[in-house]
């Protein structure tokens, strides 16, 4: 059985596991990053393959991190919420371990998860994964093979223009996707709302204790499941934005399914329902013609790891 160990790096932890050639993580473990010191964040993640390895025959490791990573899978250019800049960690890890390693973006990696055994596993060909959490990252899949750029770092799906001159973004532009149909896009809605209209949040502002600037996305979805119209309406906005997104995917791209995955997608119907309708509504024109099914993400907090390793397998 050939085994490999997936690691998944984000700000706040690094989460590894040995993994089979079926997909399934035979054991795990995790660490703190310390993502100011980029020599911890480098031993922390050596100290997790070490550990993992110990008395299991591992054939090779991948990294998924959230950063910019080289055409070459070997450097992170830059990490946003880590201290890297032109870190090479493929060399690092590999010298330390006397293993093979491969980097990827942590989007990348679980975007290939959810392909190869997850929400899409009966595609062969295509699929375009959008993942939804504080900001927007994505991956796709074409011909079988991860869309990587010439560059290493297509697929940043968060950074599409939605808005002209929009909300500003993080990333310098105006108007990008991830400023509406993000985690910190739905509590922006919410807050509004409840500021203009507390009479229609009167759940939410319960659980944020009367302060509409209190509103967190967990209390959305909580107030959104108790029926709460200022919730649930914030849901449809970005439901909205998110359905014309991937509308945009399909007219481009023709993929064989849509996966919606991140923190937001564990509010079900309240996100997925208004996101199907506005994906329908842009692509009237298309009802005589196939389309790609949307499909929520199903190998949830493991997608990265599961993902990281498989590419391993395939250096």
């Amino acid at each position: 059985m050939t085994l490999t160990i997936g690691v998944d790096v984000g700000g706040t932890k690094v989460a590894g596991g040995v993994v089979d050639a079926s997909g399934a993580v035979l054991v795990q473990a995790r660490r703190d990053t310390p993502a100011d010191d980029v020599a911890k964040t480098r031993d922390v993640i050596i100290e997790l393959v070490s550990e993992l390895a110990v008395g299991r025959s591992v054939e090779a490791v991948g990294i998924g991190a959230a950063g910019w990573i080289d055409a070459t899978r070997s450097t992170v250019l830059f990490a946003p919420n880590l201290a890297w800049r032109d870190e090479p960690l493929r060399e690092y890890v590999g010298a330390a371990t006397g293993l093979p390693v491969i980097v990827e973006n942590d989007a990348n990696v679980a975007a290939w998860a959810e392909f190869r055994y997850g929400a899409a596993r009966d595609a062969d060909d295509s699929m375009v994964m959008f993942t939804i959490g504080t900001g927007v990252g994505g991956g796709i899949v074409l011909g079988g093979e991860l869309l990587r750029g010439a560059n290493g770092i297509a697929a940043e799906l968060g950074h599409m223009l939605t808005v002209p001159d929009g909300h500003q973004c993080g990333c310098g532009r105006l108007g990008c996707i991830e400023q509406y149909a993000s985690g910190s896009a739905l509590v922006r809605f919410a807050r509004a709302a409840a500021r203009q209209e507390p009479h229609r949040a009167a759940a939410l502002l319960e659980l944020a204790g009367g302060d509409a600037e209190a509103v967190t996305g967990p209390m959305v979805t909580a107030a959104a499941q108790a029926g709460d119209p200022v919730s649930t309406e914030a849901f449809a906005q970005v439901g909205r934005w998110l359905g014309t997104s991937l509308a945009d995917m399909a007219q481009i791209l023709d993929p064989q399914v849509l996966v919606v995955g991140g923190g937001v997608i564990d509010a079900g119907d309240l996100l997925l329902g208004p996101t199907r309708r506005s994906f329908t509504d842009a692509l009237a024109q298309r009802s005589r013609l196939p389309v790609a099914e949307i499909r929520p993400a199903e190998l949830g907090n493991t997608a990265g790891v599961i993902g990281a390793a498989d590419l391993a397998r395939r250096i």
